[in-house]
C-alpha cells in the first residue's frame, strides 16, 4: 500500500513539473487599420516562379499602411490582411513596385525554439500587386526569422522622422495610425 501511494505521489510531482514547463500564453499582435508597419523582405526558398522581386536583397524594407486591422486575440492563425505600399521599391535605378501598390499578407503562429512560450505570432507579407501584376514575396516584421526574439533592425533617420516609434511591437499596438 505504501509503495502504491509513493508511486502516485511521484507521478503527480512529475506531471506538475511538466505542466509548469511551458506557458499557454503567447504574446499577442495588434495592428489597427491605418497603422504603418515596416516589413523586411526574406529570402524565398526554392521559388517555383522567378519574379523581379527576387533581385531584392534580404532585408529590403517595405513600408506598409494597414487597410484592415489585425488582432491575434480575435483573428485566427492564417487570417489575411490587406495593406498599401507607402514607398516605391527599387532595384538600382529601376522601380519594381510603385507606392500605393496592394499588399496582401497573413497572421501566422510560428513555432519558436528561442521564444519563452515556444510560439510567437508574426505578420507576413505574401504578395504585392502593382498595375495588375502580382509578385510573390515573403516579408516579416523582423529582419530575420531567426532574430524574431530580438528587437527589429534599427530604423534609419528618415524612418525615425516619419514615425519615431517604428515597429514598437512590445506585445501591444504596433504603431499609431497614419493620418489620412
Amino acid at each position: 500500500m505504501h509503495r502504491f501511494a509513493a508511486v502516485i505521489l511521484c507521478s503527480v510531482c512529475v506531471f506538475l513539473g511538466i505542466a509548469r514547463g511551458q506557458s499557454a500564453s503567447v504574446e499577442p499582435v495588434h495592428a489597427p487599420s491605418g497603422t504603418m508597419l515596416t516589413f523586411h523582405v526574406q529570402t524565398r526558398l526554392n521559388p517555383a516562379d522567378r519574379n523581379e522581386l527576387d533581385v531584392l536583397p534580404k532585408g529590403t524594407v517595405l513600408h506598409v499602411k494597414m487597410l484592415n486591422g489585425v488582432d491575434s486575440t480575435v483573428d485566427r492563425d492564417g487570417s489575411e490582411f490587406r495593406g498599401e505600399l507607402v514607398d516605391s521599391v527599387s532595384a538600382g535605378s529601376k522601380v519594381i513596385v510603385h507606392s500605393e501598390s496592394e499588399v496582401r499578407g497573413i497572421l501566422v503562429l510560428l513555432r519558436s525554439r528561442n521564444h519563452p512560450e515556444g510560439f510567437r505570432y508574426e505578420l507576413l507579407v505574401t504578395s504585392l500587386t502593382d498595375h495588375a501584376k502580382t509578385y510573390a514575396v515573403t516579408a516579416s516584421l523582423n529582419a530575420s526569422f531567426f532574430d524574431a526574439g530580438a528587437s527589429t533592425a534599427p530604423v534609419s533617420k528618415a524612418e525615425a522622422q516619419r514615425d519615431p516609434r517604428a515597429n514598437d511591437a512590445g506585445g501591444s499596438t504596433l504603431q499609431s495610425p497614419v493620418p489620412n
